[in-house]
């Protein structure tokens, strides 16, 4: 078992840089339809971030992204039919998916 071993009289400080989850980041992303504005930071610039993004796109919201800021715009939202290919090439676009039942 890997352990450390501290020993006292020496202050410990520091920074470090947490990146962004791609599981915490797709469920935040496909809630986003959900509320008129949302502000996101930390989003990783990943394969499967950038296909939902698309798929917001197509649903009708607008995207701006600037410096580690996502800013999404869900007020206008008209589409509610995803393309086939869009849904194929994301394994988590299930989150997306709307309920017969509602």
């Amino acid at each position: 078992m890997l352990s450390y071993i501290i020993e006292g009289g020496h202050k410990l400080e520091g920074t470090t840089y947490v990146s962004g989850s791609k599981n915490a980041s797709l469920p935040i992303l496909a809630a986003c339809i959900l509320s008129p504005k949302t502000t996101l930071y930390n989003v990783p610039e990943i394969y499967d971030t950038e296909k939902t993004l698309q798929i917001l796109k197509i649903l009708g919201c607008k995207i701006k992204k600037t410096k580690g800021k996502l800013i999404i715009d869900s007020t206008n939202i008209k589409e509610i039919q995803i393309p086939d290919k869009l849904m194929r090439e994301l394994r988590s676009s299930v989150i997306l998916a709307r309920s017969t039942y509602i």
